[in-house]
């Protein structure tokens, strides 16, 4: 793939999806691959939270829970998300982190099969939703079986009782065939949640068409909700009201400011909410979400694709030392691209010295990820020229980029 500077350029300019560059905040000499950590900050976000702090707080205060719905903020959110990932309105809520939704429906649904013994899961998984796990599998008196890609399927049995599975990996970008792997767990009689953490905002989803019960998702990757944003918790209409969260906060109370003792959890996807919606992190989540209101999502996932392929054709040409570990065949993948060598964390340094930004996972692999709502054919293009400029010059051995005590 021989292509001129004049060649990428006539791409960004033929692309669909090149005005929304424009809505983000992108700073001057940075090639922003790293959008799969912490998405861009969308221009409307600066409006929206002037508006919620200057206007909502400080002018109506504690009004702004009636007079500017506040208070609704979960589920209007939550219904937002649901049209990105094939769901109805009223199964989707946000609130929390992924880490304490996770805990929430293990430990809610784990009681609807208390014969059951086993959490099943993926070693090399994300390590907080593990680490999550073994702690709800000592409250719920499981077993959690750690086990290779590759030997899911087979651990499935009659002893399983939840599959926890990240359905695109965080550092390959493998994904799982959602459909597939809900069937196998459903016909062992096991239930399976899913973490769509690199998946939502960046890859085709249909939770309803694939049969997926329960499922988690982040906020500040690819809907570019902001840093720590809130997360958000899928419940299937026809599963809710089987499960009670083991958080009972206030606001998962039917009556919530009845302020009884006992609780009573809500009707619906809202006993999973626990405290006070967070309301600054609320709006700027919701500013990233309606971004996608007016986005083809088949036209951002060809981009995706289109963006990988020429990474990858560009890296083999000119870095060949560079392995690709993420898969070729799009539907086995997620929008982002990783590579293997030796030097990753320190090449990955070298390339934020120079404005390009991805990040390095341990051991050895660095990674881009690919957000076409604001990445471009030419940034593809440079990153990798300016990576095979490190390479040639050995930029990466520079003794300010040997040091791990902090990684990016």
């Amino acid at each position: 793939m021989n292509l001129t500077l004049e060649a990428v350029r006539a791409r960004d300019a033929a692309d669909p999806l090149r005005a929304y560059r424009d809505r983000f905040v992108l700073p001057d000499g940075v090639i922003y691959l790293d959008g799969n950590s912490l998405g861009a900050l969308p221009k409307a976000t600066i409006a929206s939270q002037a508006d919620v702090v200057a206007r909502q707080w400080g002018q109506s205060l504690i009004r702004s829970w009636n007079d500017h719905r506040w208070i609704e903020a979960p589920q209007r959110v939550g219904a937002k998300i649901a049209d990105l990932i094939g769901a109805r309105p009223d199964e989707v809520i946000v609130a929390d982190s992924v880490s304490v939704n996770l805990f929430k429906l293990m430990l809610a649904a784990a009681s609807l099969a208390p014969e059951r013994g086993q959490l099943l899961s993926e070693a090399g998984n994300f390590h907080t939703d593990l680490h999550i796990a073994s702690g709800a599998a000592e409250f719920a008196r499981l077993r959690l079986d750690v086990v290779e890609r590759g030997r899911i399927e087979a651990g499935l049995g009659a002893e399983t009782n939840l599959l926890l599975l990240t359905h695109v990996h965080y550092k390959t970008g493998e994904r799982f065939d959602m459909a597939r792997i809900t069937a196998l767990a459903s016909e062992a009689g096991a239930r399976t949640i899913w973490d769509l953490s690199h998946s939502v905002g960046a890859v085709p989803l249909d939770l309803g068409r694939d049969g997926a019960e329960l499922a988690v998702g982040c906020g500040y990757k690819y809907l570019n909700g902001g840093p720590g944003a809130p997360a958000f918790l899928y419940v299937a209409s026809s599963l809710q009201e089987r499960l009670v969260s083991p958080l009972r906060g206030w606001m998962g109370h039917a009556a919530p400011f009845a302020f009884t003792d006992d609780y009573v959890p809500a009707p619906g996807i809202a006993r999973f909410l626990a405290g006070t919606p967070p309301m600054l992190a609320m709006t700027a989540l919701e500013s990233g979400v309606d971004l996608f209101a007016e986005v083809d999502m088949a036209a951002l996932w060809t981009k995706s694709v289109a963006l990988f392929d020429l990474f990858a054709e560009l890296a083999m040409q000119a870095c060949p030392e560079l392995a690709c570990v993420s898969p070729r065949e799009p539907e086995r993948r997620g929008s982002h691209i990783s590579f293997r060598h030796p030097n990753a964390y320190e090449l990955c340094q070298a390339l934020i010295a120079q404005g390009v930004i991805g990040d390095f996972r341990a051991p050895d692999v660095i990674r881009f990820g690919l957000t076409p709502l604001y990445l471009g054919y030419e940034d593809i293009a440079r990153a990798v020229e300016i990576m095979r400029g490190i390479l040639d010059t050995g930029g990466w051995r520079d003794p300010r980029f040997a040091v791990r005590a902090k990684v990016t």
